[in-house]
């Protein structure tokens, strides 16, 4: 690996400017999860117990380059505070004198990094500004890194840089998921649509041994094949894209999975009337909702033999009951493999995570990534700028 750690940099006496991810739900002024929080403690925690000072920089909401009051990072410190077991210092306007001034472990937060348009434009005025409060720049934000802006780019050249503990983390299990796994391969992708998922499936099927397509993504490639999928959510002016990404799959020797039964209704609603029917045989008044019992054993018998997983998306309409238990099932065999130590699981997505959580499966998984676009971008093979400016 060509980037370094927090272990490679003497952090003793310096203030380390530390880029996170903390961008949290909130309501009426108060955190609903703490998840991003949480997962950058053992980074704050290291700089300070190495002498360092972290000076946060984070982006919150989409201000559009404004200040915006309400997308402020102080309700923030309390929470940061308590996660962290470090009195936090809200700097709205820092300079470098007014972070000397500071006790040499003090750990700062610094308002939101996009309440101007110079952030998400990288301008390098402003990537030499924040090079100026710091002596070494840390990435700990794999979650922001598809982004080439002053606080994750720009200022990573202008410093002696590394990455965080939750940066390390996320790249050394992708790495080993996807650069050098240990086959076989397999990977789950799922979602409505084939359309915001091509470049994902067309890097995917070089790469792996079983590609399992679900969600509404399988009624599209079903369709393409000549399957009567009724009145199913599909994108049938996709069936040409489908079909060429089946014959490079063919050529690539990967094994692609659809549905062979299918749980159908004629209502999308929590328990709906339902029946399980071949995957070509889909009444023409019903929609295919969910992958069969059969499917899932099917799936279930491919993740036995594996020895690595990549999972981006749900095998069904996993938002309502009984329609999230082909994901379930599934997911929990993942997990049980995983705890077992003989598969190796990475997912990450926005849905993924929900699914996996409602699913019970997520403590078991080897990794789940927070990051939704960075994660989908380096499944496509894309490289990350933010990734890219900690190799340089």
């Amino acid at each position: 690996m060509a980037w370094k750690t927090l272990d490679d940099m003497d952090l003793a006496g310096k203030r380390v400017l530390v880029r996170v991810d903390i961008n949290v739900p909130m309501e009426d002024g108060k955190v609903t999860d703490t998840t991003r929080i949480d997962r950058i403690v053992p980074t704050i925690q290291d700089i300070v117990k190495a002498g360092g000072s972290p000076i946060m920089l984070a982006h919150f909401g989409r201000p559009k380059g404004q200040y915006v009051p309400e997308m402020s990072l102080s309700p923030l410190v309390p929470y940061m505070s308590d996660a962290t077991g470090h009195d936090v210092t809200f700097i709205e306007r820092p300079s470098r004198d007014m972070i000397d001034a500071l006790p040499a472990t003090q750990v700062v937060l610094i308002e939101n990094t996009r309440f101007t348009a110079m952030e998400e434009a990288n301008d390098p005025q402003m990537a030499g500004f924040l090079a100026s409060l710091g002596d070494i720049y840390c990435n700990d934000a794999f979650s922001a890194a598809h982004r080439a802006h002053a606080s994750t780019e720009g200022v990573a050249k202008l410093l002696p840089n590394c990455a965080g503990r939750l940066m390390q983390a996320e790249l050394s299990a992708l790495e080993a998921a996807l650069s050098t796994p240990k086959r076989p391969v397999v990977a789950v992708v799922g979602g409505a649509k084939v359309s915001t998922k091509l470049e994902l499936l067309g890097n995917l099927v070089a790469k792996v041994d079983h590609l399992v397509i679900g969600g509404g993504m399988a009624n599209t490639f079903l369709a393409a094949q000549g399957v009567n999928v009724g009145k199913s959510l599909c994108e049938h002016d996709l069936a040409d894209t489908a079909r060429d990404i089946l014959a490079k799959a063919k050529d690539a020797g990967c094994d692609i999975v659809l549905p062979s039964d299918v749980v159908v209704a004629r209502e999308f609603k929590a328990g709906a009337d339902n029946e399980t029917v071949a995957a070509d045989a889909c009444p023409e008044d019903a929609m295919i909702l969910d992958a069969g019992p059969q499917s899932v054993a099917r799936i279930d018998g491919i993740l036995a033999q594996a020895k690595t997983l990549i999972w981006n998306g749900p095998l069904g309409a996993f938002e309502i009951e009984p329609f999230n238990a082909a994901t379930n099932a599934a997911a929990l065999a993942a997990a049980k493999l995983s705890k077992a130590g003989s598969l190796v699981s990475v997912a990450g997505g926005g849905d993924t995570v929900a699914a996996l959580n409602g699913a019970g499966a997520a403590e078991d998984f080897t990794y789940i990534s927070t990051a939704g676009g960075a994660f989908l971008e380096w499944m496509e093979g894309k490289t990350l700028p933010g990734v890219a400016a900690l190799q340089s």
